[in-house]
């Protein structure tokens, strides 16, 4: 007689966006509340599991982080399938990482679920302000712009993390339990109501 899972929902959520906007520092963050800043580009795919507890129910998020280089776009489709929610993140200190936010959200469309849940996540908020060099304004604007929710994030020092992810997350998991409740609807890319987080840099 098998034992009875520890949890009501698995949740897939991905982190996608440029090689070096911080995803595997702002995964380390959410599964372990720990930073480094010596991390080693990630090669492939790592994923890490957190169990939270969401809407009423016991939910187990696994996370997964891939490489941003355009090398490592082959294993797309693979990636994408079974997600429920992602976070797309730009670096607030690096101006083309938020101009390739549009290419994400395009491979968003054309491999993800139409109903997945998405934010735009922009990361590093923690820098000195001469190091920023992408407003908060235009972060809100882009995200306003796909109708999906936004936040700022510091993996540094932890502001606005656990809010981005759970954000994603409890949406994904009340899209769950309407799906259990019989009904047909759910939050479509798009859909999404926008969301803020106070943020501080990294």
């Amino acid at each position: 007689m098998s034992a009875r899972p520890k949890y009501d929902h698995l949740v897939k959520l991905l982190l996608i966006g440029d090689s070096g906007v911080g995803k595997s520092c702002l995964l380390l963050r959410f599964s372990d509340d720990q930073f480094t800043a010596s991390f080693i580009t990630t090669i492939g795919i790592d994923f890490k599991v957190k169990t939270v507890d969401l809407e009423g129910k016991r939910v187990k998020l696994q996370i997964w982080d891939t490489a941003g280089q355009e090398r490592f776009r082959t294993i797309t489709s693979a990636y994408y399938r079974g997600a429920m929610g992602i976070l797309l993140t730009y670096d607030v200190t690096d101006r083309r990482s938020f101009e390739n936010v549009r290419n994400w959200m395009a491979n968003v469309k054309e491999h993800a679920s139409e109903r997945v849940d998405v934010a735009l996540v922009g990361n590093k908020d923690d820098c000195d302000e001469g190091e920023r060099v992408v407003k908060r304004s235009e972060g809100e604007a882009l995200a306003r712009s796909f109708n999906v929710p936004f936040f700022e994030t510091s993996a540094k020092s932890g502001d606005g993390v656990d809010a981005a992810f759970m954000g994603v997350a409890q949406a994904a998991v009340r899209r769950l339990k309407e799906d259990a409740g019989g009904k047909t609807g759910g939050v479509r890319l798009g859909e999404a109501r926008e969301a803020k987080a106070s943020g501080g840099c990294c």
